[in-house]
């Protein structure tokens, strides 16, 4: 008679409590909680996708922008005028010699300056650069480091193309690593399919 009791009182008991508003309420609020939790992460989550994809369209375009710099007719002329120059050029052997020598060279260095510093910032990726003008501006500056370094004591500045002499010196050791240039070096390369690159 009192298992009969007890378990009267226990089904009673929890028949009470599956009736009662308080908790059908408590169990709403625990899975609103839960639920904003969710919703809280899945944002965060979102927003870190985001940044990412806003950060990549960033240096993509950084990387277009570059590729443009080096089409236009005024750096294409500096570029194949100081490609002829020796290696080595002081600022009075630039100016008696090349009657336009300077302002190819001028050009030339902003440029790669500008370039520099978008490889530290990390803006365009430094594989991007090395690949896009690596050689290219090793060689540059082994034309025109005698003349900022006379630019230099003209101006008594050490900082006169700094990026340029940075950007020189870490795709050349980057080129160390290659001994092969890229026709040779990347003949197995396949090209993805493109919805995989979008």
């Amino acid at each position: 008679m009192e298992n009969a009791n007890s378990v009267d009182s226990l089904f009673l008991r929890a028949h009470k409590e599956e009736d009662n508003p308080m908790t059908d309420l408590s169990r709403l609020a625990n899975l609103a909680e839960i639920l904003s939790a969710v919703i809280v992460v899945g944002g965060i989550i979102f927003a870190v996708i985001q940044m990412r994809q806003t950060r990549q369209q960033r240096r993509e375009m950084a990387a277009i922008e570059l590729f443009r710099s080096f089409g236009s007719p005024a750096f294409t002329d500096a570029y194949r005028n100081v490609l002829h120059y020796p290696d080595g050029l002081s600022a009075a052997q630039l100016k008696q010699e090349y009657p336009n020598g300077e302002q190819c060279a001028m050009l030339i260095c902003s440029t790669m300056e500008n370039v520099g510093v978008m490889m530290y910032q990390r803006i365009v990726p430094s594989a991007v650069v090395n690949n896009l003008i690596g050689s290219s501006t090793v060689i540059l500056w082994r034309k025109l480091e005698f003349w900022v370094a006379d630019l230099r004591t003209e101006l008594d500045s050490p900082f006169a193309f700094e990026w340029f002499q940075w950007l020189a010196m870490t795709l050349d050791d980057l080129q160390e690593d290659s001994d092969l240039p890229a026709y040779e070096a990347q003949t197995d390369w396949i090209p993805s399919n493109l919805s995989s690159e979008i």
